[in-house]
């Protein structure tokens, strides 16, 4: 697959991304990838622009601690993910995970005291409530019923709106946003006109609790900004973005690319349903199993590195093939089967170095309450349609399924 030696291009690099031949794995160019050329150049097909793909486990770990990569969109050679136009890019203010340091460091610092383990803990009570809502709304409805906007979305989307302060009536601008975003072939006139609604909703939100704080995230972030006053308005906008956009679009294709997983595993399925304390463990699995932003992080090298024994000059762009890193041979054993047992110490899913996901433990926490819950709650849930039926997101980078119809 590799169209360079060091410093020796030979052939066209081939498209990216690659497709999948089985919804549930990586596409299979990932294993030759990890045995034959771990660092590759491929074209990136929304801007027809090389990029590095990294393959392996360890080397996606050399790139996620690197001083010399930046994450920050706005640097030539990034390989941008969306057909953003440069219109709207240069004016964007970047969200956290695409920022370097000093100014990632000032963001982080804001954020990490609202997204402890205990803090997330404690809103578990909570989302208990809004699961069991939802799972009781779906009972009275009955099967068949489409799991995505019966539980998946709606249960991340309020639990979010709330932490936030926004209200309800906010959650269907979140969500259209968030699909746009993080789905191939969307048109760069749509992502704009979506980009600004976006940004003048936020904006109303952020003075609204600017002038007046109430106890909720948002406010607490802007009350402690206050007490150093390092980031601006705009900043605190971008920061509230970034917050909605995480943790929406990855929660909701979690729950329900899980369920359509573990409904595949009966075995596995069977022994969650005896033992719910192997439930935390399973989580961690099926975060690694799926990998559902397998290439959404991307970087640009700022200096010239190696990496893996290619050299990758200042200027280059890189995508970090999660998807192919956590089913790396060299770190676990059979990593192409899902096993609740397995120990994913390790994993790369949420990111590493100083990008690893801030909000990890309240993702841990809304999978566990929702998966315990939905299938002791409804034992003899089933897919409503055969799996072969069911609509993937191939187009997305946030990988999942578009609808999920069930029944019991």
């Amino acid at each position: 697959m590799n169209s360079e030696t060091t410093g020796t291009r030979t052939t066209e690099p081939p498209p990216f991304p690659m497709a999948r031949t089985c919804p549930l794995h990586p596409a299979p160019e990932y294993a030759v990838l990890r045995a034959e050329n771990p660092v590759s150049q491929v074209t990136v097909d929304v801007t027809g622009k090389p990029a590095w793909v990294i393959a392996k486990h360890e080397h996606v770990k050399q790139v996620l601690t690197s001083s010399a990569m930046s994450s920050s969109w706005k640097k030539p050679g990034y390989p941008l993910q969306v057909a953003l136009s440069e219109e709207i890019l240069e004016n964007l203010e970047l969200p956290l995970l695409a920022q370097d340091p000093p100014d990632h460091t000032v963001r982080r610092r804001l954020l990490i005291p609202e997204l402890t383990v205990k803090r997330m803990q404690a809103l578990a009570p909570r989302i208990q409530e809004i699961v069991d809502e939802h799972i009781t709304a779906m009972l009275e409805h009955g099967g068949p019923i489409d799991l995505v906007p019966a539980l998946a979305a709606p249960v991340p989307g309020l639990l979010f709106g709330e932490l936030m302060g926004a209200s309800r009536e906010d959650g269907a601008l979140f969500k259209e946003h968030a699909e746009a975003t993080m789905t191939h072939g969307v048109s760069a006139e749509k992502l704009d006109a979506l980009q600004m609604r976006m940004e003048a909703h936020l904006d109303k939100l952020v003075t609204e609790k600017e002038n007046n704080s109430t106890d909720d995230l948002l406010s607490r972030i802007i009350q402690r900004n206050n007490e150093d006053g390092r980031l601006e308005h705009a900043n605190i906008v971008a920061l509230a973005r970034m917050l909605l956009f995480g943790g929406f679009d990855t929660v909701a294709n979690m729950i329900s690319l899980g369920t359509v997983t573990l409904l595949r595993h009966p075995e596995q399925l069977d022994e969650l349903r005896r033992d719910p304390s192997l439930m935390p463990k399973a989580i961690g699995e099926l975060i690694r199993f799926l990998s559902i932003n397998d290439s959404a992080s991307r970087r640009v090298a700022t200096e010239d590195v190696t990496i893996g024994g290619q050299l990758i000059r200042a200027g280059e762009g890189v995508i970090l093939l999660y998807g192919s890193a956590n089913r790396d041979e060299s770190v676990w054993e059979n990593p192409d089967e899902l096993d609740i047992h397995r120990d994913t110490r390790g994993h790369v899913a949420l990111g590493g170095g100083i990008h690893q996901c801030p909000g990890g433990s309240l993702v841990k926490v809304e999978l566990e309450i929702v998966f315990n819950t939905l299938f002791r709650r409804i034992p003899g849930l089933r897919l409503a349609v055969p799996f072969e039926e069911l609509r993937f997101k191939n187009d997305s980078l946030m990988y999942g399924v578009h609808e999920l119809p069930v029944t019991w």
